[in-house]
């Protein structure tokens, strides 16, 4: 993760350069770009590990830099970090939508960027915590697609089908945070027509079958759902 190359696409001077100079110290290769265009450019010239991308950008908006890299298969899996500002909440879901891997709100704590940094290379490099036999374990859950057998600490999960899916796909992105309709089109796909409301049902009948583990699936506010990180 070290040497991970950082493109941070901001256009206040002192925030990049609080950025730079922590990542730097931790020992990420950091470059800049003060707008959106001159991120699309610095990008096509050289692919970076992870993207830092401001939503308030002149020109070419954040929102539009996303939806441009999500929409190339060569710049597709590149994560996205987005920095907004309070009152963004809006963007921020949009973002999410998107593609984008997780955000973070000025003002904000270096460490904790560096955290959300390192965690988001985390995920993309593991993607997934799974064995080779499909099985996946997180926390004290096993779960077994190909059966469709949940165990948590050892005992049966009595799942529902709907239940079964929504606790696999959070299980497989621990710490991704996830939208209502990022939920559904991972489970159902696009085309499948539902509320937010019911998905929030879902999170209920599951976060009770959970037990004393239900704080496994965490509530991101204003946004949705994510499955706690190990």
């Amino acid at each position: 993760m070290k040497n991970a190359r950082v493109l941070v696409v901001e256009d206040e001077e002192d925030i990049y350069e609080l950025i730079r100079y922590n990542l730097r110290r931790e020992g990420f290769d950091v470059s800049g770009a003060e707008s959106g265009e001159l991120g699309l450019n610095s990008i096509e010239s050289q692919l970076p590990d992870i993207v830092l991308l401001d939503l308030m950008l002149p020109g070419v908006d954040g929102l539009e830099v996303c939806r441009t890299l999500k929409s190339k298969s060569e710049t597709r899996s590149i994560p996205i970090i987005m920095i907004s500002a309070k009152g963004e909440e809006s963007d921020i879901v949009t973002g999410l939508e998107l593609g984008a891997d997780d955000y973070i709100a000025k003002p904000f704590s270096p460490k904790i960027l560096i955290a959300r940094v390192r965690a988001v290379l985390r995920r993309h490099q593991k993607n997934a915590q799974t064995n080779p036999d499909g099985v996946l374990k997180v926390h004290d859950l096993v779960i077994d697609p190909t059966r469709f057998q949940a165990t948590l600490g050892g005992e049966p999960l009595q799942l529902t089908k709907d239940e079964f899916q929504l606790l696999l796909f959070l299980a497989q992105h621990p710490g991704w945070v996830f939208t209502r309709y990022q939920i559904v089109d991972g489970i159902k796909g696009e085309d499948y027509v539902v509320t937010e409301r019911a998905v929030d049902v879902r999170i209920v009948g599951l976060r009770k079958k959970l037990g004393e583990h239900n704080h496994y699936i965490e509530t991101v506010r204003g946004i949705g759902y994510r499955f706690k990180e190990s």
